[in-house]
């Protein structure tokens, strides 16, 4: 079963320049979510009960919210930028 995928304002300011790149993850993300054994191929890893991160790269991890049926993307960042992030939830 396939996630819907949803943004906030923060997480397309973040991305920006990097559309392209971001845009073809989602889609994997979305295709390969709730398949663990899909997951660290994805670069997927739980930070919360709800809360997940994507790298992409080295320089850039994804945040997202799972719930039912959606994955919220919320932020995006380097290493630095994520854990100030977590911090501030």
């Amino acid at each position: 079963m396939t996630c819907a995928i949803e943004t906030t304002k923060r997480f397309r300011r973040a991305i920006a320049g990097r559309e392209a790149e971001v845009t073809g993850v989602l889609a994997q993300v979305q295709v390969g979510f709730g398949q663990p054994h899909r997951h660290a191929g994805l670069g997927i890893r739980k930070l919360g009960p709800d809360l997940f991160e994507c790298r992409i790269g080295l320089q850039l991890r994804l945040i997202f919210q799972a719930r039912k049926g959606v994955l919220t993307f919320d932020f995006a960042g380097d290493h630095q930028a994520v854990r100030n992030y977590l911090r501030q939830r």
